[in-house]
Parts: structure tokens; sequence; C-alpha cells
């Protein structure tokens, strides 16, 4: 029963600190562009690079 007095600490520090850690990733804006990667796989990359070695 000891051990709780160690561990409830502990896991309120790790989620007080996730929690943080989504709050900066939402403050620098890393979730600002969700369509961005699902409409990157329309570029046609062959395309680019026959353009840059022309």
């Amino acid at each position: 029963m000891n051990i709780l007095l160690y561990l409830l600490p502990i896991t309120l520090f790790l989620g007080l600190l996730g929690f943080a850690a989504f709050i900066w990733a939402l403050n620098s804006g890393q979730y600002d562009d969700p369509d961005g990667a699902a409409m990157r796989i329309f570029n046609d990359e062959d395309e680019d690079r026959k353009d840059k070695n022309s």
C-alpha cells in the first residue's frame, strides 16, 4: 500500500507532462495542415525530377 504514495504522484506528473506536450504541439502549429499529407499523393514527383534534370 505504501507503493501508492510513490506511484500516484509519478503518474500525475507524467500525465500532466503529456498534456503539456500536447498543448505545446497545438500552440506551435503541429496540427495546422491536416490535409497537406493527404493531398501530397497527387503530386507527381517523376515529372518534377524530369524538369530539374532537363
